[in-house]
C-alpha cells in the first residue's frame, strides 16, 4: 500500500505572533508543537530556529540542539530536518553549522529564487558544498524544488555523484516567482524527478490544500504547516492552527485511504542519519 509522508513545517522563518499567535517561535513552542504533530500522525518535520529574543530567524546550532533534543525526548523515531535557508545568512559555516549536530537530513533549495519581497540566494559552489558537508555528516538532503530548473539542475548532481538515492522532493507550488498548483505544473514536475524519489507537494499560501490534494490523490506525500499557510479558509477569514491543518490532512487520507507513513518506515527508506541513530542507541 502506497503510504502518506507527512511532512510537518510548524514554524518558517517568515510567520510572526503579530501574524498569527499560533506559530510556535520559542525552542518551548516549537517542541510542544512536534510533540502534538507527533500524536496526531507525521513522518518527518522540517525545523526553521529562531532567535529567543526577538524571534528573527537563526542558524545558530546551539538553539538547534536544544530543539531536536527536546524533540527526540518525546518522538526519538521522528525523522528531524534541519533548514539550512539561503534568505537571511549566505555564509557557508553558517548555512551548515546546524549539520555538525547531525541530523536526519537538511534542508537543500536546488537554485536562488525570488519571494515576493526577499531573494533566496542558492549559488551552484553554495549548493554543492552544503551537499558535500551533508554527505560527510551522514545527512540526508531534504530537496527543494519551486521551478523544474532545479529539478534538471538536480539530475546534473547525481551525474556527479553530489546527490544519492533515495531522493527525496519538496515540490512547492504558488510562489510568484514559481511553479503554480495545476495539473500540467504538478504532473510535469512529478514526471521530470529522477529514479528512486519520493515526493511531497507543498503550496504557498491558498495553494496548500490544492497541492496537498492533489498530492494525496496522486500517491505522494504533503508537506503542511504554518510555515506555508497561516489560514484554514480560502478567504482567510479563519487562523489556522497546526493540529488543525494536520487533522485535515488526515481526513483527506482516510477518504483516500492513505494511511500515514511512519517516522520508521520513512527513516527504515534511507532518510536516517544511520550515524547519529546508532550513536543515541548505544
Amino acid at each position: 500500500m502506497n503510504k502518506l509522508i507527512v511532512n510537518f513545517t510548524p514554524t518558517g522563518m517568515v510567520p510572526t505572533k503579530a501574524m498569527t499567535p499560533h506559530v510556535p517561535i520559542s525552542v518551548a513552542e516549537i517542541v510542544e508543537q512536534v510533540h502534538a504533530a507527533c500524536e496526531i500522525g507525521i513522518t518527518l518535520v522540517h525545523l526553521h530556529a529562531r532567535e529567543e529574543t526577538g524571534g528573527e530567524p537563526t542558524y545558530k546550532k546551539e538553539i538547534y540542539a536544544r530543539i531536536l533534543e527536546g524533540i527526540r525526548r518525546h518522538c526519538p523515531e521522528l525523522v528531524l530536518c534541519v533548514s539550512l535557508s539561503g534568505r537571511n545568512y549566505n555564509e557557508l559555516s553558517k548555512r551548515s553549522e546546524a549539520l555538525e549536530l547531525q541530523p536526519d537530513m537538511g534542508s537543500l533549495t536546488l537554485s536562488s529564487l525570488n519571494f515576493p519581497r526577499q531573494a533566496s540566494l542558492n549559488a551552484p559552489d553554495m549548493i554543492q558544498a552544503l551537499a558535500e558537508k551533508m554527505n560527510d555528516y551522514g545527512v540526508h538532503p531534504e530537496l527543494e524544488v519551486f521551478d523544474l530548473g532545479m529539478i534538471h539542475y538536480a539530475h546534473y548532481l547525481i551525474q556527479k555523484n553530489i546527490l544519492r538515492p533515495p531522493h527525496y522532493f519538496n515540490l512547492i507550488f504558488g510562489n510568484l516567482a514559481g511553479m503554480q498548483a495545476d495539473m500540467t505544473e504538478m504532473g510535469l514536475s512529478v514526471k521530470q524527478l529522477p529514479p528512486q524519489s519520493h515526493w511531497a507537494f507543498g503550496g504557498i499560501g491558498r495553494q496548500q490544500l490544492a497541492a496537498n490534494t492533489h498530492a494525496i490523490a496522486a500517491g505522494g506525500g504533503v508537506r503542511v504547516g504554518l510555515e506555508d499557510n497561516l489560514y484554514y479558509d480560502l478567504h482567510k477569514n479563519t487562523l489556522a492552527r497546526n493540529t488543525d491543518l494536520l487533522q485535515r490532512i488526515h481526513t483527506l487520507a482516510e477518504l483516500f485511504e492513505r494511511p500515514v507513513m511512519t517516522p520508521q518506515e520513512f527513516g527504515n527508506l534511507g532518510f536516517y542519519n544511520s550515524k547519529a541513530r546508532a550513536l543515541m542507541t548505544q
